[in-house]
């Protein structure tokens, strides 16, 4: 009984240990073919012109940095000549009832008045490509460089000091 009680307590943790593993930076990454918001299959945008800023958000979780983002956009810390940001909606993770096109559909709709630049992961590829584990219930901030090094990961809620962190990092790609 306790050889059992052991062996299941080792599987538990090595479960939990793999889905709260860090992603590990810097390490190299590829480009992807994604979803646009019309459907159509397209590349990830200014890949290897500029260093990305990428918000790779689960539609449950759409607001979980809400605060962060919109600091971000007010006081443009995070923008510059060589970076590029824009968004990547994490369909397959989403509790949403609703068929990947009407989120799309949404997602038109609320580009129109913000102009971001938005596209859609249908299937997990980026998570899965780029080794982030799960991203299910996360808001992912990311940033990639020129050369195609994932330099920077966050998952879920950021804390004052991570925003700290991340506008380090940044300074030395915008």
């Amino acid at each position: 009984m306790k050889k059992m009680f052991f062996t299941l307590a080792v599987a538990l943790f090595m479960v939990c240990g793999v889905n709260a593993q860090d992603v590990k930076v810097p390490h190299k990454v590829s480009n992807l073919t994604l979803i646009d918001l019309e459907g159509a299959e397209v590349q990830i945008p200014n890949w290897g012109k500029k260093n990305l800023l990428i918000f790779y958000v689960d539609p449950d979780e759409s607001n979980q940095n809400h605060e962060f983002t919109v600091e971000m956009e007010e006081n443009h810390k995070a923008a510059g000549d060589n970076i590029y940001g824009f968004g990547i909606i994490n369909l397959k993770d989403s509790w949403y009832p609703v068929p990947d096109s009407m989120v799309r559909k949404m997602a038109r709709k609320r580009t129109e008045k913000n102009g971001a630049y938005i596209i859609t992961d249908p299937d997990r590829r980026l998570a899965e490509a780029w080794d982030l584990g799960t991203c299910n219930n996360k808001f992912v901030l990311m940033i990639v460089s020129k050369q195609g090094e994932l330099v920077y990961c966050h998952k879920g809620e950021i804390s004052e000091a991570e925003k700290q962190n991340f506008y380090k990092v940044v300074q030395k790609y915008r």
